[in-house]
């Protein structure tokens, strides 16, 4: 497992539809781990593969995950990796959240989504399933499909807010704000923050 550098907005590939996987191996098992790794060390909740600059239809979620004193992982939550993760079914009542994104450090705007949705996948060992969820998961899920989707949260919001993350986040990277999350040390070791 190691932790990956991060791809930040504006990059063209968090707008490119990621392609499905045919089949799940070792790679796509590896990838996973990767993900899980990579999201709990900048403290996610949700990760898609297409944000560490893999253009492959995998994500995974924790949204109940408890950092230990002095940073990491105390214990985990539910983690589930989703491949091939797609909505079959949406419910009419909608649920505002204020979200953020790994992709955008620090920056935070509310968006409305199905309350509850119903979302087919494939696990590590192939499998599908079929499973409804609500609350914060549901978010989580659907902010990840999109980015599968070419999507991202600002996609959602209006076009004045948009703007000004965007400008924001030309800005932070001009000026090396982001440094830490898109780039790894030598040896393997990500930078603090």
């Amino acid at each position: 497992m190691a932790v990956r550098p991060l791809v930040l907005a504006p990059d063209p590939r968090l707008k490119t539809p990621s392609a499905p996987v045919a089949r799940v191996d070792d790679s796509i098992r590896e990838l996973a781990a990767d993900l899980f790794e990579t999201m709990y060390h900048f403290r996610g909740i949700g990760l898609a593969a297409v944000q560490v600059g893999v253009l492959k239809r995998v994500l995974v979620v924790d949204v109940a995950w408890r950092e230990a004193e002095g940073g990491g992982v105390a214990e985990k939550g539910e983690p589930m990796c989703l491949i091939n993760a797609e909505v079959l079914w949406d419910a009419d009542e909608m649920a505002p959240y204020t979200e953020g994104c790994l992709s955008f450090p620090e920056q935070f705007s509310e968006v409305e989504r199905p309350k509850e949705v119903r979302v087919r996948y494939m696990d590590l060992d192939g499998k599908t399933h079929d499973i409804n969820v609500s609350g914060l998961l549901a978010t989580c899920i659907q902010h990840e499909i999109d980015h599968t989707n070419g999507i991202t949260f600002v996609d959602h919001i209006s076009s004045v807010k948009r703007d000004m993350i965007l400008r924001k986040m030309q800005k932070g990277k001009k000026q090396g704000v982001f440094h830490d999350y898109e780039h790894i040390h030598v040896h393997g070791e990500h930078c603090n923050h």
